[in-house]
C-alpha cells in the first residue's frame, strides 16, 4: 500500500508574528511536494494566525490539548477551541509532555481518545530515553507507549504515529538511519499483530529527533520511515528541504 509521506514541523514556544510572519511567507512562496502532505505544530497563540496565513496546501496543528471538551481546567485548550479555530491536527505525547510535565501514559490515551471523537487528526508522539535504550528495552517502552494510544484508537486513519527517540530530541544526535528503520519496522509488526494487518500497512510512522535538511534524504529513503516530525529545523529555511526529502 502506497502511504503518502508526512512531514510535521513542531514549532514548540518558539517565535513571534514577525518571525512565524516570515517562516510561513517562505512556505506560502516556496516550491512543495505535492505527494507530502505537510503539517504545521504552532504555539496556542498563533493557531489562529498560523491558520489564517498559511496557505490552505499546508496543515496546522495545536501541539496539546485536554481530554474534555470544556470546564475548569486553567490554561488547557480543547479540541473544541482548535477546531474553532480552523486546525485539524494536534500533537500528543511528546516527550516533552512526558517528561517536562510528568503526562502519563493513562493521559495521553484519554487525550488521544477525546481529540478523534472531536474529529482532529492526531500525531502520537512514543520514544525511549537514553537510558532504555542503553538497557536495551527500547521495544518493551515504546510498545507500551504505543498500547496506551492504540487502546483509545477507533479510527486509524485519523492517525500519524511520530517515533522520536527522546535521547535524539535537539541534543544533534540522530537515531542512524538503520536505527530509525529497525525500530519503525518493529513497530509495524507490533501493529500487525496487536491491532491488524490493515493498520499496520496503512498507519504512517514518522521519525522525529534531530532531522536536518542534512539527513532528512537518507531517513526519507528507509522502508517503513514514512515522514518526519521535524523540530528545530521546522522554523529555518531548510524545512522545505526537508519536505521535499523524497521530491
Amino acid at each position: 500500500m502506497v502511504v503518502t509521506f508526512f512531514v510535521g514541523g513542531n514549532w514548540k514556544m518558539n517565535g513571534d508574528r514577525k518571525s512565524l510572519g516570515d517562516l510561513i511567507t517562505t512556505l506560502n512562496t516556496a516550491s512543495l511536494n505535492d505527494e507530502t502532505e505537510v503539517v504545521c505544530g504552532a504555539p496556542t497563540v498563533y493557531l489562529d494566525f498560523a491558520r489564517s496565513n498559511l496557505d490552505a496546501r499546508i496543515g496546522v496543528a495545536a501541539q496539546n490539548c485536554y481530554k474534555v471538551a470544556k470546564g475548569a481546567f486553567t490554561g488547557e485548550i480543547s479540541p473544541v477551541m482548535i477546531k474553532d479555530c480552523g486546525v485539524e491536527w494536534v500533537i500528543l505525547g511528546h516527550s516533552e509532555r512526558r517528561h517536562v510535565f510528568g503526562e502519563n501514559d493513562e493521559l495521553i490515551g484519554q487525550k488521544v481518545a477525546h481529540a478523534l471523537e472531536s474529529g482532529l487528526g492526531v500525531i502520537a508522539c512514543i520514544g525511549e530515553k537514553l537510558e532504555e535504550r542503553e538497557a536495551g528495552t527500547t521495544e518493551e517502552v515504546v510498545y507500551a507507549q504505543t498500547q496506551a494510544i492504540a487502546d483509545n484508537v477507533k479510527d486509524w486513519s485519523k492517525v500519524v504515529l511520530a517515533y522520536e527517540p527522546v535521547w535524539a530530541i535537539g541534543t544533534g544526535k540522530t537515531a542512524s538511519p538503520e536505527q530509525a528503520q529497525e525500530v519503525h519496522e518493529k513497530l509495524r509488526e507490533w501493529m500487525r499483530a496487536n491491532v491488524s494487518e490493515a493498520v499496520a500497512d496503512s498507519v504512517r510512522i514518522i521519525y522525529g529527533g534531530s532531522v536536518t535538511g542534512a539527513n532528512c534524504k537518507e531517513l526519507g529513503s528507509q522502508n517503513d520511515v514514512d515522514g518526519f516530525l521535524v523540530g528545530g529545523a521546522s522554523l529555518k529555511p531548510e524545512f522545505v528541504d526537508i519536505i521535499n526529502a523524497r521530491a
